[in-house]
């Protein structure tokens, strides 16, 4: 692929950074493409390819668009340089795999800038924007990029980069150009800033930039410039941003009339485009919003072609631009160029590859762009109606079975999700490297399942069951893939067909009823800990109910009570449970109707009082973190009582482990006892504590797609991890650091659904506001653990496996003087499975650090 970056303007694109490719040819033979040395080639391919661009050298010169994105087609003129020796390594670039197998590729490389500075430039209008970048890289800029009003709107209503948005985005523009200055003093980087000021308001835009010279600002908002394809791909109604002219490419002087009249183009056809990236260079990627399972969209979408391309044409600019031609794009090429480039450019295809092995039917002798039999949804494509186990459609998507057809058919393959490097996304993959156990396969098999491919009630098959069985529900997909495959719902959806028609195991049955008998276990709880000492015990357990007698059980203990007995609620006494009854509602006399009267009378404002969630997780195996969270909080000033649960009767619990299970509708009688117990809370303006990320964040996700009503969505935004709480009250005003002061390095790992939902940062943050303390992150995916994954027979090596990613291997060199720091019950028994080094909650660290003499605490403002 000839594709490029965001800096072309100075690093140039793939040809440019070149030097050599290692290969092997169709007929098996291993060749090395570089420059050529003087005298006459040995080899009869290279003879020939020489030969070629120097009898065709005077058509060549003139045969293509002058302009530096121009990609399509073979690079010929490689052939026939002017002033250049040849290299043969160029007739590979964006040759798209039709001409050679890449083995190994020799690069240039540039130092990386140590100062950079850049500048938000605002538009009140899209032509204003396009005309601007002409004038914009006469200062010598190393990037200027776009985002278009609506990345910029679908960027607001992304928690994650909701904040960038309202820090640096003034008003409401319609278009930003991103100006990037990379010289090696930074004085220069900001006189040239100025500069731009300065032309900026030549242009008519006074006041219109935003400068930006710290770096790790700079990199926040290249973050969101970076998700941009994410983002507008993120869209979840039945039309797409569709890529087929993505990658035009016209000079910079004919930019702003040529997205101008193209936009018309779009108007003509029913239709709008979405636009960013490179004005730099006159790139554009474009994308019409089409609905390509309908015939009309698809004769659309040609029309649409062949109008844009003759624009191209019109202006002298380039038809394919950075990514290549593929099947969109290479039919145009005798259009754009000609029959006799076209030809040429089917004798270089012939020498390298005469019986058309490789990836055919790309670049050369191409089928036509609209060819429905080549679409992924053919003429014939149809979901039949079914009962969902979620309301698909309350989450923004369409189609058929409750919109749990949009909902699968987020997957367009871009193939995110098979990175083996960063992030979390594809922890199954990178341990077995099968695209069945990578998101992208596991949604294809969805799609064929759910559009009757694969058989009748192809969800509940064993083979759906196989293709799902190493998803470890992390979440990474609904974060890091780029738009938005929701794989752990989804998988939910397949346990909830299978169930049932199979029913469960008893394996599931335990694991998901826990909640359950949990708080029954505690009088057993020698008992039930005797496979932790007698291996034939553990080995009976692996028989009969599944658990791999290869590690531990987690270690029953009594279940957690909070330290402060009396009614937090009502003015009396001290902290402890808010009662209700079985509807839900509180007794009258427990929580007063509005904050203020009872409460302030008991010295504790409404914004000082918490309710601590005590899940059963850490109530029945870790109660001593809920004790830890309780006495943070308590030293800090906050009035702290738990989530209680009607008179008599069972813990509350987020249901959770029934989603796990596919068990969805016992998932909403707990749903809806939690809610009942939380709506006193939720009218009082009092927050919800967690401490497990997967129990809390659970009401920010899958609650919302339970049919709860709008009481889902208050709690969902009134529930925090122990640590979001903390950095929330922290930016109000109401805890100022340090609160402690403890000397010592602190290792933290995040559970997967903290990175899911951007909960990093706070979780850094608190632990931040020990003094002294130094805190770095162990860049991990999924532990392996995940829940009960990690203890089942079948999947406790994969388990295993994965945690030796990248977690495992951290923690063992980590000094033994370093805190381990982990969040999720999960993950501190892999950790300690794995290493055998206990990891902590964030809230015992802090209580540790807090218990220190007084004169070393900080003080919450009052």
């Amino acid at each position: 692929n000839n594709s490029c970056g965001t800096r072309s303007l100075r690093y140039g694109i793939m040809r440019d950074n070149v030097a050599a490719i290692d290969a092997t040819l169709a007929d098996g033979r291993d060749v090395a493409f570089a420059e050529l040395p003087a005298g006459l080639p040995s080899d009869a391919l290279v003879r020939d390819l020489v030969a070629l661009g120097r009898d065709n050298a005077a058509h060549i010169e003139r045969a293509f668009p002058d302009v530096s994105r121009r990609v399509g087609g073979y690079l010929i003129d490689a052939l026939a340089p002017s002033n250049r020796p040849v290299n043969l390594a160029h007739i590979l670039i964006g040759s798209e795999g039709t001409l050679a197998l890449t083995r190994r590729v020799t690069l240039k490389l540039s130092p990386i800038p140590a100062n950079k500075a850049l500048g938000l430039c605002h538009f009140p209008n899209f032509r204003a924007a396009m005309n601007a970048a002409q004038h914009i890289v006469r200062l010598g800029p190393v990037a200027v990029e776009l985002v278009d009003r609506t990345l910029i709107e679908l960027a607001r209503d992304i928690a994650m980069f909701r904040p960038v948005m309202e820090t640096y985005v003034r008003g409401k523009p319609d278009a930003l150009l991103l100006v990037e200055f990379a010289e090696p003093e930074q004085v220069e980087n900001l006189r040239r800033l100025d500069r731009l000021a300065e032309l900026m308001g030549d242009l008519g835009f006074p006041g219109a930039v935003v400068k930006v010279a710290d770096a790790s600002e700079q990199k926040s908002i290249w973050e969101v410039r970076a998700a941009g394809l994410n983002i507008m791909m993120s869209m979840k109604s039945d039309g797409k941003p569709v890529s087929f002219i993505e990658d035009c490419a016209v000079p910079l002087e004919h930019l702003a009339d040529y997205t101008e009249r193209l936009t018309a183009v779009f108007q003509r056809h029913g239709t709008v485009g979405t636009w960013y990236a490179h004005a730099s260079v006159g790139c554009l990627h474009v994308r019409p919003v089409l609905n390509l399972k309908l015939e009309a969209d698809s004769r659309k979408m040609r029309a649409i072609a062949e109008e844009a391309f003759a624009l191209v044409r019109e202006y002298k600019g380039s038809h394919s631009g950075e990514h290549g031609d593929g099947l969109v794009r290479s039919e145009f090429h005798e259009q754009m160029y000609g029959r006799e480039t076209v030809a040429l450019f089917e004798a270089v295809k012939d020498r390298f590859d005469p019986s058309g092995l490789l990836n055919p039917g790309k670049i050369v002798r191409a089928p036509a762009m609209n060819d429905r039999s080549l679409f992924r949804y053919q003429p014939d494509y149809a979901v039949a109606e079914r009962p969902a186990a979620f309301d698909w459609r309350a989450l923004g998507y369409g189609g058929a079975a409750g919109g749990l057809q949009g909902a699968v058919e987020m997957c367009n393959n871009n193939g995110e999700c098979r990175k083996l490097q960063g992030g979390a996304m594809c922890p199954s993959y990178r341990v077995t490297r099968d695209e069945r156990d990578v998101t992208r396969g596991r949604a294809n098999t969805l799609r064929l399942a759910i559009s009757g491919q694969l058989g009748p009630d192809a969800l509940a098959a064993d083979e759906m069951a196989a293709t799902m069985a190493l998803c470890v529900s992390c979440k990474a997909c609904r974060r890091e893939c780029p738009t938005g495959v929701d794989m752990a719902k989804l998988k939910i959806e397949v346990q909830a067909a299978r169930v049932a028609r199979h029913g469960l195991t008893l394996h599931d049955r335990l694991v998901a009823y826990l909640p359950r008998y949990a708080r029954f276990a505690g009088p057993f709880a020698a008992l039930l800990n005797l496979p932790n000492r007698v291996p034939a015990i553990a080995r009976l357990v692996e028989r009969v109910a599944g658990f791999s007698a290869a590690r531990p059980l987690p270690v029953w203990r009594k279940r957690y009570r909070p330290g402060l007995p009396s009614p937090l609620w009502g003015g009396v006494g001290g902290g402890g449970n808010l009662a209700a009854d079985s509807s839900g509602r509180p007794p009258s006399q427990s929580l007063p109707h509005k904050w203020g009267g009872d409460a302030s009378r008991a010295g504790v404002p409404a914004s000082r009082a918490v309710a601590l969630l005590a899940d059963t997780f850490n109530a029945h195996f870790d109660p001593e973190n809920l004790a830890a969270a309780e006495e943070v909080l308590t030293r800090l000033g906050y009035r702290v009582g738990t989530v209680a649960h009607p008179a008599g009767g069972r813990p509350i619990c987020c249901g959770r482990t029934f989603l796990a299970a596919g068990l969805v509708e016992q998932a909403k009688t707990e749903a809806y006892r939690f809610l009942a117990a939380a709506r006193p809370l939720l009218d009082a303006g009092v927050p919800i504590v967690g401490l497990e990320p997967s129990c809390l964040l659970t009401t920010r996700d899958e609650y919302q797609a339970l049919g709860l009503g709008p009481d889902a969505a208050r709690l969902g935004a009134s529930t925090f991890l122990f640590e979001e709480f903390l950095a929330r009250e922290v930016a109000a005003g109401r805890i100022t650091g340090p609160i402690a002061q403890r000397s010592g390095k602190i290792l933290l790992h995040g559970h997967c659904h903290q990175k899911a939902f951007d909960v990093m940062g706070p979780t850094e943050a608190a632990l931040g506001l020990i003094g002294g303390a130094e805190v770095s992150t162990i860049e991990s995916s999924c532990c392996g653990m995940a829940g009960a994954f990690g203890y089942g027979v079948a999947t406790h090596a994969t388990s295993m496996a994965m945690g030796e990613l990248s977690l495992l291997p951290a923690v063992r060199a980590a000094a033994a003087d370093t805190i381990i720091a982990a969040d999720g019950f999960s993950c501190r028994h892999q950790i300690a499975d794995g290493t055998g080094r206990q990891a902590r909650h964030v809230a015992v660290i802090l209580r540790d650090a807090m218990r220190g003499p007084p004169s070393m605490l900080g003080r919450a403002k009052a």
